[in-house]
């Protein structure tokens, strides 16, 4: 791999799937990606470009501000690996309901943190898997259709 960041959604697709044969020819244990986290900087002081907050649907957030992390997804052996809250789950739940290859084999809840650890099964082509994981980021992350994503470990 030459590349290891991409923002506009075809190129994201595209490093999705060079990740997936690079950690695929490497027979590494897990390959992660993590959206950059500006898109969570501008969020909090309020510079974000997009037409509403994530979180919201009119630009106005009325929750007290939760400590925000930044999202990453995890593949290996065939399974997407993520950590949600529970609202993020509902809509990862609907999100899987689109990819009939998917499926949620495990929820672990750690008692020592908030939220919920799942581990999808993904028998698909590293394309179909590269679809599924953007629109994570985009749909379960509820980022803007712009964000930078980054392979952070291959």
């Amino acid at each position: 791999m030459t590349r290891f960041d991409a923002t506009e959604p075809a190129e994201r697709r595209k490093l999705y799937v060079d990740a997936i044969v690079a950690h695929r020819d490497r027979e590494s244990t897990f390959l992660t990606f993590e959206a950059d986290d500006a898109v969570l900087e501008a969020d909090a002081d309020g510079t974000d470009e997009t037409e509403t907050t994530p979180g919201s649907e009119d630009g106005v957030d009325d929750a007290p501000p939760a400590e925000l992390s930044v999202p990453w997804i995890q593949f290996g052996d065939g399974t997407v690996n993520l950590d949600c809250t529970d609202a993020e789950l509902e809509t990862l739940k609907t999100v899987i309901g689109e990819f009939s290859a998917f499926k949620i084999d495990e929820l672990i809840r750690p008692e020592e943190a908030e939220g919920v650890n799942a581990r999808i099964s993904a028998k698909a082509d590293p394309n179909r898997i590269a679809q599924f994981v953007d629109e994570v980021f985009l749909e379960v992350y509820d980022l803007p259709a712009g964000f930078r994503v980054w392979v952070a470990e291959v």
